[in-house]
């Protein structure tokens, strides 16, 4: 048995496909392309594979990562060839490499997701400065979050490590934000836009990195 580390990019066309989908997406191009994965014991044997943390419908990424365990031995070099020649538009393997069986599970390495973010809004550029630092410069900021009939509330400058505005230009703001992802929470930049005082959603997502213990 061998297990692969996958690094893959998610565009434009593939950003209303929900987690799930893409699972299903994965385990059918890997069908097509005649790698076997090692599949679970038990009852219900499913294909071994996990994603280190699911990606929000609407958000792109440059930076997604995947674990397979494969029944047998496979370069990564030819792995990736072989893959990305099925796949389709929207999305395609960076990099893979060999990591131990025995090392922890993606999704208990993940600590932290960098993001850039596009958001509409009036505001002048000090003001969307002025408003960044203030909010930096907080102990602390209780946050609510509706969930159907419940109500989450939470720490939300605690889940933001780095924040920065990149440009301003024909009332587009672009922020770059490192937020909290792992086991005890996952920031969203959408949340962290509203707390700057901007009504507006983000336009665009895109996920620049995940941030794994090294």
């Amino acid at each position: 048995m061998q297990r692969l580390r996958i690094k893959y990019q998610r565009g434009e066309n593939l950003k209303f496909i929900s987690h799930l989908d893409i699972i299903r997406l994965w385990q059918r191009t890997f069908y097509r392309a005649g790698v076997e994965p090692a599949y679970s014991e038990g009852f219900n044997p499913h294909p071994r594979m996990a994603l280190a943390s699911p990606l929000p419908v609407g958000y792109t990424s440059r930076a997604e990562f995947m674990d397979l365990y494969t029944s047998g031995a496979l370069s990564p070099h030819y792995f990736e060839d072989l893959i990305n020649r099925q796949l389709p538009e929207g999305i395609k393997i960076l990099q893979s490499c060999v990591v131990p069986l025995e090392q922890d599970s993606l999704q208990a390495l993940v600590r932290q997701a960098e993001y850039v973010v596009t958001v509409r809004t009036s505001i002048s550029l000090s003001e969307c400065r002025q408003a960044v630092d203030d909010f930096m410069a907080k102990d602390g900021l209780v946050w609510q979050l509706q969930r159907q009939d419940k109500v989450k509330e939470y720490d939300l400058r605690a889940q933001v490590a780095e924040l920065e505005v990149l440009a301003l230009a024909d009332d587009m703001l672009c922020l770059r934000m490192l937020l909290q992802c792992d086991s005890k929470g996952a920031g969203r930049p959408e949340q962290i836009t509203k707390a700057l005082g901007i009504s507006e959603f983000p336009l665009s997502v895109e996920r620049i990195r995940l941030v794994l213990e090294a």
